[in-house]
């Protein structure tokens, strides 16, 4: 298991201390599409895939109300999947890196 990794979100008044998890699994658009977006901005991130360490129970555990992936949480808070991601992003970075 990869150990949770710190990264920075720049934003146009301050520098704001991030960590990250995405929930993913094999062969999912979205998830390779969030996985993308947080490369491109050049934010570490720890991925949970299903299937590889990881199962559905697991996933279920941290999002009861899951039913699809990614799940992601930006400081231990959930913030949803690939399309609250983009807007997350967009609103606490300004729409630095663009």
């Amino acid at each position: 298991m990869l150990a949770m990794m710190n990264y920075l979100i720049y934003n146009k008044r301050k520098i704001t201390m991030t960590k990250a998890i995405v929930w993913s699994k094999y062969h999912c658009t979205f998830c390779e599409q969030a996985k993308a977006l947080l490369n491109q901005r050049g934010i570490p991130f720890e991925e949970r895939k299903i299937g590889d360490g990881y199962t559905k129970e697991d996933l279920l555990e941290a999002v009861p109300t899951a039913r699809t992936v990614p799940q992601i949480f930006i400081n231990e808070n959930l913030i949803g999947g690939f399309t609250e991601l983009k807007k997350y992003i967009e609103e606490t970075a300004g729409g630095y890196g663009d």
